[in-house]
C-alpha cells in the first residue's frame, strides 16, 4: 500500500509551473483541494459541455453536527471557489449559480485569458492547521485583505482581535463542546470520520486523520479505546481555549438569509478567506462548535448582534507551524458524466 507522506505528496502537488490545462478532470482534481466539514468532501462533479455542475452528496450527511445539511453546502461552496480559481488560470471565465432544480452548483464557462491569480497559487498549499498559533499581531493592511476576502453576496465577515473578544468567543466554543460531548449521535458519527493511522486514511481518501487533529497514529482499536475514555468535553475545552487564545485574530462569517444559496456562498467566501490567509502566511482553523448547536446559534447571534442573519463559520487565523495535511478521494470517485 501507499504510505500515508506518499499520498499527500501526490494529492497536493503544487500547481502546473507553466500553463495550467482546461482540461475539466484537472480543474475538478484542484476543486477536491477545499476545505470539507469532517473532510467529508459531499460533492460529486458532473461534466457538461461548458460546465461543470458540483452537487451535493447525501450520502456522506453528517446529521449529528449539521443536521439542516448547512455545512454540506459551505462545502459546495468551497469546492466551487476552487474551481472558479483553476479555471481562470486555464483560460476560462466561470459563472458561478445555485441551480434549484438539483440543489447544486452550476458553472458554465466561456474563454477568457489566462490569469494565475495568487489565491490558485495557494490552493495547493491551504490547510486547517489545528495547532497552536504564535499569538503575534496581524498588521492593519493583512486585516483589510482578509475582510476583503470573506465579504460575498450576501455574506458578511466579522474580525475580532481584543483579548476580552476572544475570550467571550472561547466561552461559546466551549458551551459548544460540552454540548456535543453529551450527544451520544454526535460522538459516533465523529468516531466514523476518523481515520486512526494511515492505513486507514489511505484506504478511504477521505475523513480526519488522527495526527491531523494532535493524535498519534495508532491501531483503530487502540484509537476507539483513547476516544471512549480519554476524550472529553473538559480535555477539548482546555485545548481550544490555549488555541483561541493563541490565535491573532477570529472570523466569523455572517449569511444575510438562512437558506441554500448562502451557504454555498459563505463557503465561497470562507475559501477565499482561507486562500487569503495562505498567500499571507497565516494559518487558519475552524472553530463552529458555538454555530453548530442551534439553540447555542441563536444565543451566539444575539451576542454578534446580527439580529435574524445566520453566523456561518467561525475561524481562528494565525501564524503557527505545518500541519499534517488531509488527504483526497481520487477524482475518479468523485466524477458523473451523466
Amino acid at each position: 500500500m501507499v504510505s500515508y507522506s506518499e499520498k499527500v505528496r501526490e494529492i497536493w502537488q503544487p500547481p502546473e509551473p507553466e500553463t495550467v490545462t482546461p482540461d475539466y478532470r484537472n480543474l475538478v482534481r484542484y476543486a477536491t483541494l477545499a476545505a470539507s466539514s469532517h473532510n467529508t468532501q459531499p460533492w460529486i462533479f458532473r461534466l457538461e459541455k461548458h460546465r461543470i455542475r458540483i452537487l451535493p452528496d447525501l450520502s456522506r450527511r453528517c446529521p449529528a453536527v449539521d443536521p439542516d445539511d448547512h455545512h454540506l453546502y459551505v462545502s459546495l461552496g468551497c469546492a466551487a471557489e476552487n474551481l472558479l480559481l483553476a479555471a481562470e488560470a486555464a483560460g476560462l471565465k466561470g459563472h458561478c449559480s445555485y441551480d434549484a432544480s438539483t440543489s447544486g452548483v452550476q458553472i458554465d464557462f466561456e474563454e477568457a485569458p489566462p490569469f494565475r491569480s495568487p489565491l490558485f497559487e495557494a490552493i495547493s498549499r491551504r490547510q486547517c492547521s489545528r495547532v497552536k498559533y504564535d499569538g503575534s499581531q496581524i498588521s492593519t493592511e493583512q486585516l483589510q485583505q482578509l475582510e476583503e476576502a470573506g465579504q460575498g453576496d450576501g455574506v458578511s465577515i466579522m474580525l475580532f482581535t481584543a483579548d476580552d473578544q476572544k475570550e467571550q468567543i472561547a466561552r461559546y466554543v466551549a458551551e459548544g463542546n460540552s454540548a456535543q460531548f453529551r450527544d451520544n449521535a454526535w460522538a459516533r458519527e465523529l468516531e466514523s470520520w476518523i481515520r486512526f493511522n494511515g492505513r486507514e486514511a489511505v484506504a478511504s481518501g477521505d475523513g480526519l486523520y488522527g495526527p491531523v487533529m494532535g493524535s498519534p497514529d495508532v491501531p483503530r482499536w487502540l484509537g476507539l479505546l483513547a476516544m471512549r475514555f480519554g476524550f472529553s468535553a473538559k480535555k477539548q475545552n482546555q485545548k481550544d481555549y490555549r488555541n483561541i487564545r493563541s490565535s491573532s485574530a477570529i472570523a466569523i462569517l455572517v449569511s444575510d438569509i438562512d437558506d441554500k444559496p448562502h451557504w454555498i456562498e459563505a463557503g465561497r467566501c470562507y475559501e477565499r478567506l482561507a486562500l487569503t490567509a495562505t498567500v499571507l502566511d497565516l494559518k487558519t482553523a475552524f472553530i463552529n462548535q458555538p454555530v453548530e448547536v442551534a439553540p447555542l446559534r441563536a444565543e451566539f447571534a444575539r451576542f454578534l448582534g446580527i439580529g435574524n442573519r445566520r453566523p456561518d463559520l467561525i475561524v481562528r487565523i494565525g501564524r503557527g507551524p505545518e500541519a499534517p495535511r488531509s488527504l483526497r478521494r481520487p477524482v475518479d470517485e468523485v466524477l458523473r458524466t451523466n
